[in-house]
């Protein structure tokens, strides 16, 4: 909608002032890591880190999250949205939150994540120091991210606050914010572009190539086995990655036996009973019962099966999968190449 400047000294009275008229979450260093967490004071907010542990994802997709409660006189919902902020969010975790703004309300709407969605204002921000493993320079770049209020940009003596909604017009009052001039809007642009370039890995070829290739190697029965050998089924690269969508609901009773809540908690297709399904009397059947089975499920699933939806690959290219699998067999970019190689 508008472009404006804000000196960098004027930075943390600004997200102070957000802070005390609501909840705002955003990057805070961990050891030497970065998590999302509510902030207390704009002291915590780390806008240099280069990936954050967990992806923002969980604050509108929460790890656990109460669905219903229940008891003898009925059920009643658990939706309770509270009007947030989530702050200083990278392009390409923008891009996975797009991609669950379209999974969560296409056919059945989940009423749980969008209620969450519809009171979070999402201010984006440049990347100022690249994760060792990330690739999202070369992934789909021509998918652009669209599901945020505001984008925020250093530049020289401070920072370019570009609003994209009503909702991110709205912050511009607490700030001390004059309109931007041409020059810096310019600025801001090469500064976002320069970074593009820095990816210390490369997606190895153009997304609708990989698609192909990948889903043609869906019967390389040895070929998966290989890549897969050295699996632990931990579900790391599940948890960690911000596209990732699935969960696990159990009821949890309380203590009279005849109330209790419905929560709902992140799952992931790489733990050996996620495809694990009931037939009665005791018996189960298990239809991704090997590993290699869903090494490979989890790569088409984010290079191949959703691309015509989400008009490009489930995969941002965070390197977070990549960095978290022990045995380092997760990364994307050495699955592709690998693939694309026999």
């Amino acid at each position: 909608m508008a472009a404006y400047f804000l000196r960098e000294s004027d930075l943390a009275a600004w997200v102070d002032r957000l802070i005390r008229g609501r909840p705002v979450w955003g990057p805070v260093a961990k050891k030497t890591q970065f998590v999302f967490a509510e902030l207390h004071s704009a002291k915590e907010l780390r806008l240099d880190y280069d990936v954050s542990l967990v992806p923002p994802k969980k604050v509108i997709f929460p790890t656990t999250q109460e669905l219903v409660a229940f008891s003898p006189r009925g059920a009643e919902s658990s939706i309770r949205p509270r009007p947030q902020i989530l702050f200083g969010v990278h392009f390409y975790d923008i891009k996975a939150l797009d991609q669950l703004d379209l999974l969560f309300a296409e056919k059945h709407a989940d009423q749980n994540y969008l209620a969450n969605r519809a009171a979070t204002t999402i201010v984006g921000s440049s990347i100022q120091r690249v994760f060792k493993r990330a690739f999202w320079g070369s992934i789909a770049p021509e998918v652009k991210p669209r599901g945020h209020d505001a984008f925020l940009t250093k530049i020289r003596g401070g920072y370019l606050f570009e609003t994209r909604t009503r909702k991110g017009e709205a912050l511009v009052r607490s700030g001390k914010f004059v309109k931007a001039t041409p020059a810096r809007v310019e600025e801001a642009q090469q500064v976002n572009a320069r970074m593009m370039a820095r990816c210390p890995e490369k997606f190895p070829a153009p997304a609708a190539q990989v698609a192909h290739q990948v889903r043609f190697a869906f019967i390389k029965e040895e070929l998966w086995k290989e890549l897969a050998h050295d699996c632990f089924s931990c579900g790391t690269c599940n948890i960690l990655c911000p596209t990732c969508y699935c969960f696990d609901v159990q009821d949890r009773w309380n203590l009279d036996q005849v109330s209790g809540v419905r929560c709902r908690s992140w799952d992931g297709c790489q733990l050996e009973d996620f495809a694990r399904v009931s037939l009665g009397e005791g018996a189960s059947e298990n239809f991704r019962e090997e590993r290699f089975e869903r090494y490979r499920h989890r790569i088409l699933r984010k290079l191949t099966y959703l691309n015509e939806k989400l008009g490009g690959p489930a995969c941002v290219g965070c390197g977070r999968c990549s960095a978290g699998c022990v045995p380092d067999i997760a990364d994307p970019v050495r699955i592709v190449s690998r693939i694309l190689e026999v």
